[in-house]
């Protein structure tokens, strides 16, 4: 029997994280932390917007929830302006709402497409906000003006997105990474096919921005460099697997201060790696629903994580008098988010 099926009754704080209080009705489908403060922001599929401040006194961890706006429909993604006053929210009602939530503003909207809004990343150096549809365009928005700065056709529908400036990664539907040089964003940098054979789910730009990591459908992520002289460097490793039971790997996310990165996916798990030595650091226990979505706080001592159905195996799956939404937030020790050189291996001085 599948793990889903036994959730009504398995623990789904296996890794004893925080429970963030009042979650959403429906499943989380992003999350995303202030970079200024410990505001955390998700959007969901019962078209909401919510907000919690999370305190915390040493080990003492709480959630109260301040805030939350609505959509017409389910929200797909989120995103905080950098002076985190402000969080931008896109999904299938086709627009952006732009909430100026610390000052208590009402939303506003800031952008539309033709189709669901899958993507969205306030770019700091241009002043500007991106989108990305599965109407197969990014589209680049000056906030005082009410139509789009620029318009970029990516030739199928926008599955993932990552900005590390100069550096932007689109993942399209036909497993294509587009990158763009944000110093000239009319123009394709370069357009990869994906390491991986099966379809985009997460990307993300290496701190560095000198390449990306991309996680597909397949339980398998691919590191990838830019470089073409440090090609040799690219790999790809498997994970959110169980013998032969394969699930998706739904986000990456790059520690802010280690540079190494957390994965989560729909098996119900959560784990920590280091690209550079190419091992894990540490592996959490399974949840008994999958995480669709996960976050650092901005000095990386807080990750965020939604245990919840990802529809992932249809609505068969989907009993509504037994589903519950949960998000956690776990604190992660040194040990597991700190780079260490493989066992054998000599540390650089």
């Amino acid at each position: 029997m599948s793990a889903f099926g036994a959730a009504a009754t398995a623990n789904t704080n296996p890794n004893k994280s925080i429970e963030v209080s009042h979650p959403p009705s429906d499943s989380v489908s992003s999350l995303s932390f202030s970079p200024k403060a410990n505001f955390l922001v998700a959007t969901s599929w019962d078209n909401q917007v919510r907000c919690w401040e999370i305190t915390r006194n040493g080990t003492n961890v709480g959630s109260v929830a301040k805030a939350s706006i609505s959509h017409d429909q389910p929200v797909l993604c989120s995103t905080w302006k950098d002076d985190g006053t402000t969080v931008f929210s896109g999904g299938c009602d086709k627009q952006v709402k732009m909430w100026p939530l610390l000052s208590g503003g009402q939303p506003v909207t800031v952008a539309m497409h033709d189709a669901p809004i899958k993507e969205i990343a306030w770019i700091p150096e241009m002043n500007c906000l991106a989108t990305g549809s599965w109407d197969k365009t990014l589209k680049y928005w000056d906030l005082r003006q009410g139509n789009p700065v620029h318009t970029q056709q990516l030739g199928e529908r926008c599955y993932a997105m990552t900005v590390r400036y100069p550096l932007m990664v689109v993942g399209t539907a036909d497993r294509n990474m587009i990158v763009y040089n944000l110093q000239s964003p009319q123009t394709e940098f370069k357009k990869i096919a994906s390491p991986l054979k099966y379809q985009t789910r997460c990307v993300a730009a290496f701190p560095d921005q000198q390449g990306f990591l991309v996680g597909s459908i397949e339980g398998r992520v691919g590191v990838h460099h830019l470089d073409e002289a440090q090609q040799s460097k690219n790999f790809t490793f498997k994970c959110h697997r169980d013998n032969n039971e394969i699930y998706s790997v739904n986000s990456l996310n790059f520690h802010p201060v280690h540079h190494t990165f957390a994965t989560a996916g729909s098996d119900g798990s959560f784990n920590f790696w280091d690209k550079d030595s190419k091992q894990r650091l540490k592996a959490m226990l399974r949840c008994p629903l999958p995480i669709p979505c996960s976050t650092f706080n901005n000095d990386g001592s807080i990750f965020a994580y939604s245990v919840c159905y990802d529809w992932s195996k249809g609505a068969e799956n989907h009993n509504p008098a037994t589903a519950k939404t949960y998000i956690y937030l776990h604190l992660p020790q040194e040990s597991e988010v700190k780079g260490k050189p493989r066992a054998g291996g000599t540390a650089r001085r």
